[in-house]
């Protein structure tokens, strides 16, 4: 007598042998999630640093994206606007007599990126 082919019509497993292939299904789908969210994270980190690297290249850029914020606060008819101060000008603010130049300082900055402005539209 020769077998040529064999056909399994159906298997029964055993309901800790079926929990436990589920059980490793479930875990390989939640790394291939964890996985797909530290690569969206990566991308999105690196992202934050081209974006720093661009605007570290001209410092009106900052201060102009800082403008565009500003104005779209103001389009959303809010009621509060959080003005956010540089570090450096709260660290100046602790010492005697330096609130006069710091404010000279910032008035400064303001002043010559108007210029800025005003001389690449010329």
């Amino acid at each position: 007598m020769k077998v040529i082919s064999v056909e399994v019509k159906q298997v029964d497993l055993p309901e800790q042998m079926l929990r436990a292939m589920a059980k490793q299904a479930e875990a390989e789908r939640e790394k291939r999630s964890k996985i797909i969210h530290a690569e969206g994270e990566f991308n999105a980190a690196q992202k934050l640093v081209d974006a720093a690297a661009l605007l570290a290249t001209e410092p009106i850029t900052l201060q102009l994206r800082y403008l565009q914020t500003l104005t779209e606060i103001g389009v959303e008819k809010n009621t509060t606007i959080v003005f956010p101060l540089p570090v450096e000008l709260l660290s100046l603010l602790n010492k005697p007599g330096a609130a006069a130049r710091a404010v000279t300082a910032l008035a400064d900055s303001v002043r010559n990126a108007g210029d800025k402005t005003a001389k690449d539209v010329e």
